[in-house]
């Protein structure tokens, strides 16, 4: 299989006058990957994607894409990314299918093929019966599903794609989500944004950045492994404060023991533990040892955005 990266970022630096906005970002993107580029507004994603896309110079530093330069093989690079930006210029007088006529035209592709290639996305994407509408009169969903299938009427190997669902109503979000999700089966999909729940659901690694630097890189099972050193094992148990804090007052591992009672049978006992250790099977031995009613055994978990909390105010406690 061909092993080379589809994006490859080496310090890359943009400047401003008096504004760093990319601070000599590193990161690579897989074949066949789906990430999310994960960071608030200003953080520098826009930017990034900018560069990335062609659309932008970089101050000093290297981008490629799928091998090629971006700065120095800038047409080799477009040929093989559809990019839809954050404020989609879509033209609103056309039709749909004038519209992606005319983009699958620009991208280069025959007759034959845009004809095949319209047909295929306007499928994909949810458009057929309203392909013979002007793009104006649509909704902002549907100018987002125009928008999706203009990106990939070429078959490129990489789509970017700016804040996908913003200012979606809810309906519209899940079915755009849906669409990034199929698109990933056959395509590096590169997706930038700031709302957490959006990477959670549709990405299969997360990269995130703040203030122009990449503060990580990873799926999120492993971000949250690595945040899981506080995590808690909470139990309730039919037993006594006392006895249960007796029973666990020298067991391994354990930082910290928390132990209230919350009705007449049951206390609820809060465990932090040592290094981040699980301690649920041995929680629950010895609970069955005492012979003791167990009605919940859970581990906290971090979401997404405890994860990005968590580092960009380690970010700032270090400044």
């Amino acid at each position: 299989m061909d092993a080379t990266p589809i994006i490859e970022v080496i310090d890359l630096v943009k400047q401003y006058p008096g504004r760093t906005a990319l601070d000599r970002l590193n990161f690579v993107v897989g074949p066949g990957e789906v990430v999310g580029f994960l960071g608030p507004n200003g953080a520098g994603k826009s930017t990034t994607m900018r560069i990335l896309s062609g659309f932008l110079p970089a101050t000093r530093g290297t981008a490629r894409v799928a091998g090629y330069d971006v700065f120095h093989e800038a047409e080799e690079v477009r040929r093989r990314i559809g990019y839809m930006p954050e404020n989609n210029p879509l033209h609103l007088d056309m039709r749909v299918r004038e519209y992606l006529k005319f983009r699958a035209r620009l991208k280069g592709l025959g007759w034959r093929r845009r004809r095949q290639r319209i047909d295929a996305v306007l499928n994909q994407c949810g458009l057929t019966e309203v392909q013979n509408r002007i793009i104006g009169q649509l909704s902002k969903g549907f100018r987002q599903r125009v928008g999706l299938a203009d990106a990939f009427v070429h078959e490129p190997d990489l789509i970017i794609l700016d804040e996908p669902t913003i200012g979606l109503d809810p309906h519209q979000i899940r079915a755009v989500r849906a669409l990034i999700k199929e698109l990933g089966r056959k395509h590096t999909v590169f997706l930038s944004t700031h709302i957490l729940s959006e990477v959670e659901m549709t990405c299969s690694r997360v990269i995130i950045i703040h203030q122009g630097r990449i503060l990580a890189a990873d799926t999120t099972d492993n971000l949250e492994r690595q945040l899981a050193l506080d995590g808690q094992v909470i139990a309730e148990v039919a037993a006594s404060a006392e006895s249960v804090a007796e029973a666990f007052r020298d067991f391994p591992d354990l930082e910290a023991l928390d132990v209230t009672v919350i009705d007449d049978d049951f206390v609820r006992a809060a465990f932090t533990p040592r290094n981040g250790h699980d301690l649920r099977a041995l929680i629950y031995d010895q609970v069955v040892q005492r012979g003791w009613k167990l009605r919940e055994l859970t581990r906290s978990r971090h979401s997404l955005e405890d994860i990005f909390v968590h580092l960009t105010k380690n970010r700032k406690e270090e400044r």
